[in-house]
């Protein structure tokens, strides 16, 4: 994007980390549907890719800033909305005369209208959280990249176990409170060991969040 008669592109690194970011939403809204139990933990499949969707938006927070972090979930955000629509679309197609799959491909990728719209709200808030908090960490202590990390995921993943669950099964008969823990362990296991990812992105010392990445180049 220009600024007077410079330009100012994404690194490369920048574009890296929003593909993975994007994709592993992606995934994580396809691999969903299977639950899988671990250590007597029984999540949703997709809860191991998605809980590290954290930890890279932290990292997508470091390299352009709050608002640009902003952007790239809402981006993700309208990116699930599209695959939600489009699978609906390819179940409701008629299926050719000589492919007996629809009703596997139909249970598979398939999901209620109550656990999509759950999904979809708790990512939008708990991701938009997990921004406000890592650059609160950022702006007001600035060091310990590692417990802006920690902080910021704690929180986030929490409001989204709750989100989620609550709007997903309330009223159903399961228990609600084992399934948010349950999830919650999972997910805060997978950020302490992505932390190290953090010190693969330089610190931008000179961005303030009032006048960061996003706001200088990408308006």
């Amino acid at each position: 994007m220009a600024v007077g008669s410079y330009r100012y592109p994404l690194s490369a690194m920048a574009i890296f980390l929003i593909g993975i970011y994007v994709a592993c939403e992606l995934i994580a809204n396809v691999t969903a549907s299977k639950p899988v139990a671990i250590y007597g933990i029984v999540v949703p499949a997709a809860v191991f890719i998605y809980a590290l969707t954290f930890t890279l938006v932290d990292l997508i927070n470091e390299e352009l800033g709050k608002k640009g972090a902003q952007r790239v979930v809402y981006t993700a955000f309208l990116a699930n909305i599209l695959l939600a629509l489009y699978v609906q679309l390819a179940i409701a197609l008629p299926p050719a005369v000589f492919y007996k799959n629809q009703e596997a491909f139909s249970s598979t990728l398939g999901s209620t209208p109550r656990i999509v719209i759950a999904s979809l709200i708790a990512y939008l808030v708990s991701s938009l959280i997990d921004t406000e908090v890592f650059a609160w960490w950022r702006e007001r202590i600035g060091k310990w990249k590692w417990a802006r990390v920690l902080l910021s995921n704690g929180v986030s993943t929490l409001v989204d176990s709750i989100t989620f669950i609550t709007l997903a099964f309330a009223g159903t008969g399961l228990p609600l409170l084992a399934l948010i823990q349950g999830q919650y362990i999972v997910k805060m296991t997978i950020t302490v060991i992505s932390i190290p990812l953090i010190y693969l992105v330089k610190s931008r010392r000179w961005r303030s969040e009032t006048k960061d990445y996003a706001t200088e180049y990408l308006r």
